[in-house]
């Protein structure tokens, strides 16, 4: 059998990037597509060597830097790409993986991150933080945008089976292909994240300090709580509101990012720690069970596949609103079941999201859509 895996681009080894590492595991014969490759030297020891084929837009001026300038041109480049000779089709799709050409005696299977969110339902967010509501470039950008849709939902119809990595993007799925998707979580090295046993106190936020994040709720709250201490790991576009927020409150620390071994330690010291954003999954969350330490987020998103705040005994709290008086009211409820968390059950909820068990869930998944593949439709 021979197996092609489309990955979007490869710049930086991030979320998407450890998908496609586990599936590289999966098939290791496998040959790799992508629109672009500038993943550094220092990054690229997942992929062992393997040739990367890549589109046109590879070689266009200034794409190493500036290749999201050319998303106009990525339908035609991924159309470009030739698997007429694969029998498997692996796409990791978050904006025009999956529309890749196959024919009707292939299998084109998609794991899906995302639907393209800045084309469907964050298109006002994106507009508004790329300050693009209004003007002419605005006016090309909605036209691009909306052409966009018009062959995300038609390349739809080129996937066999969809597959979500969380219940959240299912439905996302649903909304806009109209097609329904399996579900299986994305790979997380739990191994690297493991139980402390020193006292905990304070509680924690590691994030990027991009906008949908909303740290500054949280750094808001806290300003509230000041019998609370609370460490802010990050950087990003919104770290001058975070400072500003975090002003004349002695109990904020707000530190650059972490290497993983002080992330580790940090997350076996705190009490718990704090996300309010409606994330896709939500990888860190995972990572911070995984230390046994307990999750307050906001219920929305992938979270509701992580947090087990109803189990017995519970791994966190959820909470309703992307508002401080939200996250202080969860706080609150956090403090009267506290004694009630077990970090080993915060593990134990962890390793449901291992490595092993994507592997082995991609494996099943793709042999039972083989099967019914070649078993084909009823002749009579």
């Amino acid at each position: 059998m021979r197996v092609a895996i489309v990955h979007e681009w490869l710049e930086h080894y991030a979320g998407s990037e450890r998908v496609l590492a586990q599936l590289l595991q999966c098939y290791p014969e496998a040959d790799i597509f992508a629109v672009v490759d500038f993943l550094p030297a220092e990054e690229r020891g997942f992929l062992d060597g393997r040739k990367v084929t890549t589109s046109f837009i590879q070689k266009l001026p200034w794409a190493s830097t500036k290749f999201r300038n050319y998303l106009q041109l990525m339908p035609l480049a991924v159309e470009q790409f030739d698997l007429a000779g694969y029998d498997l089709v692996l796409s990791s799709h978050h904006a025009v993986a999956k529309g890749v050409i196959t024919g009707p005696d292939q299998v084109h299977l998609s794991y899906v991150h995302s639907p393209m969110r800045y084309a469907w339902d964050l298109q006002m967010q994106y507009l508004r933080e790329s300050n693009l509501e209004r003007g002419m470039k605005s006016l090309y950008v909605r036209w691009l945008l909306h052409q966009l849709r018009i062959w995300d939902v038609s390349t739809a119809n080129g996937v066999d089976l969809f597959v979500a990595n969380s219940r959240y993007i299912a439905r996302r799925i649903r909304k806009t292909y109209h097609r329904e998707a399996l579900v299986v979580a994305p790979p997380v090295a739990v191994h690297n994240f493991v139980q402390g046993h020193e006292p905990r106190e304070g509680f924690l936020v590691a994030s990027r300090f991009a906008p949908y994040k909303r740290v500054e709720l949280i750094v808001e709250a806290f300003r509230r709580m000041p019998q609370h201490r609370l460490t802010v790991l990050g950087s990003g576009p919104g770290q001058a509101l975070i400072a500003q927020t975090a002003q004349n409150a002695p109990n904020i620390t707000l530190r650059p990012p972490a290497a993983q071994d002080e992330l580790v330690r940090l997350m076996q010291g705190a009490r718990a720690m704090l996300f309010a954003a409606e994330e896709d999954f939500g990888i860190t969350t995972v990572e911070a069970q995984a230390c046994g330490t307990p999750v307050i987020a906001f219920g929305r998103g992938g979270a509701r596949d992580i947090i087990r705040p109803d189990a017995q005994p519970p791994t966190g709290i959820l909470f309703d609103a992307q508002t401080p008086e939200a996250i202080i009211e969860a706080l609150a409820r956090f403090e009267a079941i506290e004694s009630r968390i077990s970090p080993a059950a915060c593990r134990e909820n962890a390793l449901r999201f291992s490595e092993e068990r994507f592997r082995h869930a991609m494996q099943q998944v793709v042999g039972d859509a083989l099967t019914s593949h070649h078993r084909g439709p009823p002749f009579k």
